[in-house]
């Protein structure tokens, strides 16, 4: 079963990305570095609560 998350930027906090995972597999809170419009950048994005 897959499950729908948003990851924020540890940066500017804005949410940008809506993404799904498997839960049984990745049960930990993911961390991406992902391109931050409002930034102009690359930052690192985690999973929102």
């Amino acid at each position: 079963m897959r499950t729908q998350f948003t990851l924020k930027c540890t940066v500017c906090k804005e949410e940008n990305y809506t993404l799904t995972k498997d839960k049984k597999t990745h049960p930990d809170r993911m961390e991406v570095q992902k391109y931050c419009p409002k930034c102009q950048k690359h930052t690192a994005h985690r999973e929102k609560k």
